[in-house]
């Protein structure tokens, strides 16, 4: 068990671990969905200190990157732009604090009536499967949309091929605190094979001063954009009930009852307000931290708050931040069909965990048209406002699962 007066140094160490841990994956998020990764550092490390002050610096956890919000983000970019779509992330945050409001009134049982497996499972598997086509395009060297070529298509699939076989490689055999960094390893290898192919443009390194001020984008409010990004936030918020619980069962305390699940969501809501309005990729909760903190067994929120500062400070480092966004295409596009398959695949063990019977008709109809609408690309315009992918997939699971009659016997959830 971590000691509350351990000396500083000590705690920053493991504060530096933590963030390096975090690290892989929290950059991902704006490399691939083309946001400034200073920003994505600075408003991890703001938003991990918010959450701390709201949680009373009572919880083990580092806020991140959400990877929810790389398919929307991508697609809200190239449909409304930037400003756009940072209005419709911080309209997420609004969501979390509703969530939040409405537990400390109603307690947590009312969100799992609303939204139970049935209803999340499918909604996480489109998050993950609508994004397939996008990495695909990248690891043959294509830009994400495949419209550009970026990268000759045999060697992207060489460069493409080894990251993915990296992170493979590190994820099922590496031991100790390798083990939490699969993403990271699969990106240096495939960048110093890069490097060696010769497909790093070094000219912005070169010309990227060593300390730069980030640069902050404002958000535009835009309805389009707003009603998007909404229904996407509900499964990171469902996803941080799972998180919050998981790190009380690694550190033997119950946070759902103190500090408080409507204090959690209330932090990673306002650290998710916070991210869009500077121009950062949303937080939330990181699964890899809590499997850090398993495997090193440092209880201390102190720890957290030293990943958070060094975050902070990292963001203003510009040659940093020009390595990280040079990284080609197809090192990202090899990691991302194995990060977008697990993503559908925590979806698909979602509904087994929860021992959902999918021969019942009433829970086939919902999986069935949730993953067809939300892969397919439907799309349905309503009042000049579109809804397509997870935001369609999303209020199409709610309203199945609350207007479609239960099947004798079932509540639609397990059985």
């Amino acid at each position: 068990m971590s000691k509350a007066n351990e000396p500083q140094w000590r705690q920053a160490i493991a504060g530096a671990q933590i963030l390096f841990v975090a690290f892989g994956a929290l950059v991902l998020v704006p490399i691939l969905t083309g946001l400034n990764p200073s920003m994505a550092l600075l408003g991890a490390g703001i938003g991990t200190l918010i959450f701390q002050a709201v949680t009373k610096r009572k919880v083990p956890v580092f806020l991140g990157s959400s990877f929810a919000f790389i398919a929307p983000i991508i697609y809200s970019i190239q449909t409304w732009g930037l400003p756009a779509t940072l209005s419709g992330l911080f309209a997420a945050g609004w969501l979390y604090m509703l969530l939040a409001l409405l537990i400390r009134v109603r307690g947590v049982g009312f969100i799992h009536k609303l939204m139970p497996p049935v209803v999340v499972g499918p909604i996480i598997m489109v998050i993950g499967l609508g994004l397939a086509g996008v990495a695909v395009n990248m690891a043959m060297g294509k830009s994400g949309d495949g419209k550009l070529v970026l990268v000759d298509g045999t060697t992207a699939l060489l460069v493409a091929a080894v990251s993915l076989a990296t992170t493979v490689a590190v994820a099922t055999r590496a031991k100790g605190i390798f083990r939490l960094l699969p993403i990271l390893s699969g990106v240096v290898v495939g960048y110093l094979l890069s490097i060696v192919i010769g497909i790093v443009d070094f000219s912005k390194i070169i010309a990227a001063p060593w300390l730069a001020v980030p640069s902050f984008v404002s958000p535009q409010w835009n309805w389009s954009a707003v009603l998007f990004m909404l229904p996407v936030a509900l499964a990171p918020a469902i996803e941080h009930v799972g998180d919050v619980i998981a790190i009380g069962a690694v550190t033997g305390h119950d946070y759902t009852a103190r500090p408080g699940l409507h204090r959690t969501l209330l932090g990673d809501g306002l650290a998710v307000c916070v991210a869009g309005l500077i121009g950062g990729p949303p937080v939330t909760t990181y699964t890899e931290v809590t499997g850090a903190v398993m495997i090193t067994r440092n209880f201390n929120p102190v720890t957290m708050t030293w990943a958070a500062v060094l975050a902070i400070v990292m963001a203003f480092f510009g040659k940093f931040n020009a390595i990280l966004q040079s990284i080609p295409v197809p090192v990202m596009g090899g990691i991302m069909m194995l990060l977008f398959g697990s993503i559908a695949t925590v979806g698909l063990g979602t509904l087994v965990q929860a021992r959902v019977n999918l021969h019942r008709p009433r829970v086939l109809c919902i999986v069935s048209l949730v993953l067809v609408f939300g892969i397919g690309g439907l799309t349905i315009s309503i009042a000049g406002l579109r809804f397509q992918g997870v935001s369609l997939s999303g209020i199409t699971a709610i309203l199945l699962n609350l207007i479609l009659p239960a099947d004798k016997g079932d509540d639609g959830s397990h059985h």
